[in-house]
């Protein structure tokens, strides 16, 4: 799909890229983007916060019921991590365990699962079977040899745009942990562009971007296929046209 991909990839994208900047609103301690990216990515998964008050949070030591801002407080502890460390397979594995520790046990924090992944509707119908346990180890294998070939690859600005979106398409698909699975690839993307274009490339409001297009973010998702077995992957161009977008029409000016 890559040809087709930078066929239609808009040249503005670039252009906007270009001139992100960090918020007046950061500090030293505090980051305003990296506060939205993880509000609107715990958002996603369903969680009850609001931005407003998890700037208050962070920024102004505003304290909330714990379990208001423990969930989003451990994804922005991730979010640093990446910042601060190279992507590879053991530092995405540390920043699954940062983001789950007020979400699962401590034996599951940084561990592929061991049973079987269905993503089911809130009406109680299964959308998606992931990968059988017994696949899950190879899979993910193949997935960061992947990732390493890719962070190793020269691309061009549109190709980098392309894995991004293709890595999380994958590992989504793979649905590799018990929980975190969201948080973890919407990270995942923003880690791999701030590898390969520098770090402005945490000023990309992608996750902003999903949560206002969830819907359309799941749909796009699912047009690969209900079984992990029979995905097909030449369907995924409406979702991978998904995270430019998020520049080009959804990013926020502070």
């Amino acid at each position: 799909m890559l040809q087709e991909y930078k066929a239609v990839f808009n040249p503005v994208v670039k252009e906007h890229f270009e001139n992100l900047r960090e918020s007046e609103l950061s500090m030293e301690t505090f980051s305003f983007y990296t506060s939205v990216s993880v509000v609107f990515s715990s958002k996603i998964e369903g969680e009850d916060i609001e931005l407003d008050s998890f700037i208050k949070h962070k920024r102004f030591g505003v304290e909330y019921q714990p379990d208001y801002t423990q969930k989003i407080d451990g994804l922005y502890n991730a979010y640093v991590f990446a910042q601060n460390n190279d992507l590879s397979p053991e530092n995405l594995m540390q920043a699954h365990s940062l983001l789950t520790k007020n979400i699962l046990t401590e034996k599951q924090q940084g561990q592929f699962r061991k049973g079987n992944m269905f993503v089911v509707t809130d009406d109680g119908r299964i959308e998606y079977i992931a990968a059988s346990p017994g696949e899950v180890q190879s899979e993910m294998g193949i997935f960061f040899n992947d990732l390493e070939l890719l962070l190793n690859l020269e691309m061009d600005f549109e190709e980098v745009f392309f894995f991004a979106s293709m890595l999380h398409l994958v590992f989504v698909k793979i649905h590799p942990f018990d929980d975190g699975n969201g948080r973890t690839v919407r990270l995942l993307e923003k880690w791999f562009l701030a590898q390969k274009l520098g770090d402005k490339a945490w000023f990309i409001q992608s996750e902003k971007g999903y949560y206002e297009k969830h819907n359309e973010y799941y749909s796009n998702i699912r047009k690969l296929g209900i079984e992990y077995e029979h995905l097909d992957y030449s369907k995924g161009l409406p979702f991978l046209q998904m995270l430019p977008y998020s520049i080009s029409n959804n990013q926020i000016h502070k």
